[in-house]
């Protein structure tokens, strides 16, 4: 089982590196503006900026490396990413949905504006996400960017988060085994992830076998990410997590840890974890980054 040793130095740096590169790039997109619905913009800005780990930001990044993509271009990709990551938090956020009022140790988007524009601003985000990855500047490869897009409708649509988040609502009101969970979290978290590691390889030009690897280890991952992420919501202190604790079971929602137990959840995100580590092996210790990030979902606190 994979060690739960402290965060390296280079991986805290590599972070916080990735996090400053595309909060800037965030900013370049959605400027601040004098115009009548300036309120838009701010709250688009307010949901993206300030808090959270940039996990899949990282992804994008480091997946891009491995192929020696312009990391100009990762960075546009990686914002694209975090824009479509925040446009879900904040419609999860919604009182039809999830109804939380915190996210990231603020108010959340329809608390610190208003529903309405809570729906708009996550509507901006997502319609600028494929706006951004139709430029040029993306890549100068019109089949590229075709990809990129493709891959992206297939991560957030029906299939991915959309399809996720309507499972996850139905889960309130219906009993679901571990099959329907791990798929539900597989559509809600492990496909954008999916989607984070597999957009470098696309802006590369990465043969299929790579591709592959990538996603396999981003849904492993994805599903480590989860289990951990419901373990906290049972026993972190929310001013660590920035959220509300419990909100799962409030809400009556099967989890991993209502499921199997917090001891045997901890064991199957190890688990996986070393699983998702093995996908990388095919990059001869070039992916050292991301074997990095897999240790740290198992020990993160927030």
């Amino acid at each position: 089982m994979p060690s739960l040793r402290e965060t390296s130095p280079e991986l805290k740096e590599a972070l916080e590196e990735t996090a400053m590169l595309v909060d800037k790039t965030v900013m370049r997109m959605l400027p601040e503006t004098d115009l009548p619905e300036a309120q838009l913009y701010d709250a688009m800005r307010y949901g993206t900026l300030g808090g959270g780990k940039r996990l899949r930001p990282f992804m994008v990044m480091q997946s891009a490396k491995l192929f020696g993509v312009d990391p100009a271009r990762a960075r546009r990709v990686a914002a694209v990413v975090e824009m479509v990551h925040s446009y879900s938090l904040i419609h999860d956020d919604l009182p039809a949905m999830d109804n939380a009022d915190m996210r990231r140790g603020k108010l959340a988007v329809h608390r610190a504006y208003d529903e309405a524009t809570a729906v708009l601003a996550g509507d901006g985000l997502l319609t600028l996400a494929f706006e951004v990855l139709s430029e040029p500047e993306t890549h100068e490869d019109p089949n590229v960017r075709c990809a990129l897009i493709a891959a992206l409708a297939s991560a957030s649509g029906i299939q991915g988060m959309v399809g996720g988040q309507m499972l996850d609502l139905i889960g309130e009101n219906e009993s679901f085994d571990l099959g329907t969970i791990s798929r539900l979290q597989r559509m809600k978290t492990g496909k954008l992830m999916a989607f984070a590691c597999e957009a470098g390889a696309i802006l590369g030009k990465a043969s299929d076998s790579y591709k592959r690897a990538l996603c396999s280890y981003a849904y492993d991952l994805g599903l480590a990410f989860q289990v951990t992420d419901d373990i906290l919501d049972v026993e972190a202190d929310p001013s660590m997590t920035g959220k509300p604790a419990n909100q799962d079971e409030k809400a009556g929602k099967a989890t991993f840890v209502s499921t199997m137990g917090k001891e045997q959840a901890r064991q199957r995100a190890e688990m996986l974890v070393e699983q998702a580590i093995r996908h990388l092996h095919v990059f001869q210790g070039r992916a050292i980054m991301l074997e990095e990030l897999a240790h740290f979902v198992l020990r993160r606190r927030a």
